[in-house]
């Protein structure tokens, strides 16, 4: 068991570096933009940012999908996988950013309450490089090219970040410069990557691929869509029921929470391929229960973190006219948990090829986000928003559960978890009722508490025997210098994959609904 946790952990960092440096400088980055941005600045280029995504999630119709699954397969000549897919994607972004440039002032207002259409027009060319871009970086995982992958998306902040702080720093280009840097960049390694893959993408398509193809991905589409709304549609509504600064200050606490969203986007491109791999039911249940015990016990201390220091980071990282984001950082957080939990269950749903059951549950989740924000933003603002976010994901989890639980029941560890929720929340609940949010002594305080936690949950007997006996073993010399030469074999492993398709691993991977986690903004 201990072997699938290592290995989870394992593919999970090679996946998501690039995405810790991008938030790591992002983080670093905000009290500059926060000197030279206002509020309503952010909040636009943040709501345009989440409509990017939006729109191609809808205009990539679950190809992505669809090519994770058919690239391995044995009936199917991959390169034609990729050709055809590439067709697909290339011409419905070219017709989108034909049909919605012209409509560019139209789009600014009913996005932003305001006319805008020059930054409009940014984002509707971000669409399409967005798409292509992402395309590309599917490449690299179906060839199980992690290093590829690592190099071009850190070159990709590499480049994004000077630019991004040249046009908004030096030029002052406002939110445009925000928009600007990130598209920009993208398209330059995008054009690159497309001449690099132009013997597999430009070959001959196959029609007939291309029809199962769209009939295995575009089933996945609206429940895709309608997940990640529930990242999109509260800002949207903070505009319109609060003010666009609202909606900039609540897109800060989105950025204040990355350290919970890095562990969601790395267990996301590492969870779906470890999970199907188990072929043995009994084994592949079991295995799921105690890796969900284990990725809660992690998450919850670092949701515990950011929501008791959530002050001190803003008031750290940002101008004093931001300030009031800390109040939706620890609710975010909690509210990204949550989604990591609902992918476990999507694979299950994969795992009986009953993909059709996450619908329902996403549709719910979403019609009680919207009904939520119109009640709780008028009164709450951003924390209203925050609170919504939380409810909304929880419905959708608690529909997944049952559903997944008649199909394939997994034997969860009760006990664990509930030994987890209560200590964190009496931890959280400590340190937010009993102490103020500004001064040494209450930095130390929670501190103190955020400390206590793992001791805690060791001494109240998390950890089962053999959990016990493996945690001291890692810890000596021995198993540290075996750990090293393991993974210098992995990198030998990778470079001698380079070039190949890599392991035969199927995989139903929803990943559009954090892909706003990379936006360097």
């Amino acid at each position: 068991m201990s072997g699938y946790l290592r290995r989870l952990a394992t593919t999970g960092a090679a996946y998501t570096s690039s995405s810790v440096l991008s938030k790591l400088i992002a983080v670093a980055l905000l009290p500059l933009y926060t000197r030279y941005l206002t509020p309503a600045d952010y909040g636009a280029a943040e709501v345009l940012i989440t409509t990017v995504i939006a729109a191609s999630i809808i205009i990539r119709l679950g190809m992505t999908e669809a090519m994770m699954r058919f690239f391995y397969r044995e009936d199917e000549n991959p390169n034609r996988v990729v050709a055809s897919g590439f067709v697909l994607l290339f011409t419905s972004a070219t017709v989108s950013l034909a049909l919605a440039f012209p409509f560019a002032d139209e789009i600014s207002s009913l996005l932003l309450d305001r006319s805008d259409p020059a930054l409009a027009r940014i984002a509707v060319f971000g669409l399409w490089i967005y798409t292509m871009y992402d395309f590309c970086l599917t490449l690299f995982r179906l060839d199980e090219r992690a290093k590829a992958y690592l190099v071009v998306t850190v070159s990709n902040v590499a480049l994004t970040i000077p630019l991004t702080v040249y046009l908004v720093v030096f030029r002052g280009e406002g939110a445009q410069g925000l928009l600007l840097g990130q598209y920009l960049s993208g398209g330059a390694f995008l054009l690159a990557l497309l001449a690099v893959q132009s013997r597999r993408i430009f070959a001959r398509p196959d029609l007939g691929l291309l029809r199962r193809m769209l009939r295995f991905g575009f089933p996945t589409m609206p429940a895709e869509l309608s997940l990640y709304s529930l990242n999109f549609i509260d800002r949207l509504m903070l505009v319109r029921l609060a003010s666009l600064a609202d909606a900039g200050l609540y897109s800060l606490s989105v950025k204040f929470a990355q350290g919970v969203t890095v562990l969601v986007k790395g267990f996301q491109l590492a969870w779906p391929p470890l999970a199907y791999s188990i072929r043995d039911e009994d084994e592949a249940a079991r295995t799921y229960a105690v890796i969900v015990s284990w990725f809660v016990a992690g998450c919850s201390l670092v949701v515990a973190a950011l929501w008791l220091f959530s002050p001190w980071i803003v008031r750290l990282l940002a101008a004093p006219r931001f300030f009031a984001s800390y109040e939706a950082v620890g609710l975010v957080s909690l509210g990204m948990m949550l989604f990591a939990l609902y992918l476990v269950l999507v694979v299950v749903l994969g795992r009986t090829g009953r993909t059709e059951f996450s619908f329902p549950a996403t549709v719910a989740g979403t019609a009680a986000n919207v009904g939520l924000n119109l009640v709780l933003i008028p009164r709450f603002g951003i924390v209203g928003a925050g609170v919504a976010l939380v409810c909304s994901y929880a419905i959708t989890l608690a529909i997944m559960f049952v559903v997944t639980q008649r199909l394939f029941p997994v034997p969860y560890e009760w006990p664990r978890l509930l030994q987890v929720l209560v200590l964190a929340s009496g931890l959280v609940a400590a340190g937010t009722m009993l102490t103020p949010i500004d001064g040494i002594a209450s930095f130390a305080i929670r501190l103190g508490l955020l400390a206590a936690y793992p001791s805690v949950l060791f001494l109240t007997g998390f950890l089962h025997d053999h959990e016990r006996a493996a945690a001291v073993d890692l810890l000596r010399p021995s198993a540290v210098l075996k750990r090293l030469s393991s993974l210098r074999a992995v990198e030998s492993d990778d470079q001698a994959q380079a070039g190949g398709r890599g392991p035969s691993v199927t995989s139903e991977v929803i990943e559009a609904e954090s892909r706003d986690e990379d936006a360097i903004t």
